[in-house]
């Protein structure tokens, strides 16, 4: 197999992938090995750690559309806009999708310019978000000119598919990496702490933490399971009173390593005395344990940096297809 590259355009950032009339010939990303990719484009790898093993599932191929993957990125923080970018790329490794583009509220390309850059007339569009809200809800269909789920444009069908943090495998991904920020810490004597932001302004803000730590506190795994929040309570500054046990596990559920997850969650945890730079240039992450008034916390990056969500990312899409496609068509 030829050794070709993956490109992104610095200008529109847009992920491509060329193929011949066969459909059979990718680009596969130049920090890669040659591989099989004909068969990646057939599996998907679930994380659920079922037996310690791997199972491989059928993913269909949709080489005939498009992948839209809308972030709201930051004009100041560089890292806010880099897992969607991370995991567009893993998406185009799998070689599913015959375009996947990336587009941001706050960074190029806008909303408002990356539909008309894709040449597919069935477009998926995937909000890189962590719950609905004013962007799913408002911004992103008013700046994309949906009118709904399913919208029918000058020849193009596209479809807005549910904030990724919606997918029920969200789940499975919280505790994936809370086993691998804190691998050897018994769970009968630890207390796991979904943060979020939260705000009074939105009430979907704090219901999306809510309930992941709801389905995750129904397992029975760790001793104790909460969520806490920065602007409403519980607030993350109490942590020490509303946990009891000896180890504790904070996964910040966000996106991005943005301000709040690499700087004022660690000062309101009491881990930093002042906010720090940023997540790139610091180790705030990785000093864990801390030991604070006699317990170990250990602290996670933000959920959205998991590589694995891109599998979450086409669950989102497979919901969508069985929701608004293979149920009408029945």
């Amino acid at each position: 197999m030829e050794d070709l590259g993956v490109t992104r355009s610095s200008v529109h950032g847009a992920i491509l992938i060329d193929r011949n009339k066969k459909g059979d010939r990718i680009r596969a990303p130049r920090t890669a090995r040659p591989l099989a990719c004909w068969n990646l484009a057939r599996l998907r790898i679930p994380f659920e750690e079922l037996g310690g093993g791997i199972q491989l599932t059928n993913m269909p191929q949709r080489w005939r559309s498009s992948l839209v993957l809308v972030g709201h990125g930051s004009t100041l923080n560089p890292d806010s806009s880099a897992p969607t970018f991370q995991h567009a790329d893993e998406i185009v490794r799998r070689g599913i999708f015959g375009e996947v583009y990336c587009s941001f509220w706050k960074e190029e390309p806008s909303l408002r310019e990356v539909l008309r850059m894709v040449e597919s007339n069935d477009v998926y569009i995937v909000p890189n978000f962590i719950s609905e809200g004013y962007f799913t809800q408002i911004v992103i269909p008013r700046e994309l000119e949906l009118e709904g789920p399913l919208t029918h444009r000058a020849g193009k069908v596209i479809k807005y598919c549910e904030p990724v943090g919606n997918d029920p495998r969200m789940v499975d991904l919280l505790f994936h990496r809370a086993r691998e920020v804190a691998p050897n810490v018994p769970p009968d004597k630890t207390s796991l702490l979904i943060v979020g932001h939260g705000t009074n302004l939105n009430e979907k803000s704090a219901e999306a933490a809510q309930s992941q730590a709801r389905a995750i506190r129904k397992k029975g795994v760790y001793a104790e399971v909460s969520e806490a929040y920065m602007e409403e309570p519980p607030f993350i500054a109490d942590w020490a009173k509303n946990t009891s046990q000896p180890n504790v596990i904070v996964v910040p559920f966000f996106i991005a390593d943005g301000l709040h997850s690499y700087q004022d969650i660690p000062v309101l945890l009491g881990m930093e005395s002042a906010p720090t730079v940023a997540a790139s240039q610091q180790e705030v992450f990785r000093r864990n344990p801390y030991h604070l008034g006699g317990r170990a916390l250990y602290y996670a990056s933000a959920i959205g940096t998991e590589p694995l969500m891109a599998d979450v990312i086409l669950d989102t899409i497979d919901r969508f297809d069985r929701k608004h496609l293979y149920d009408s068509a029945a």
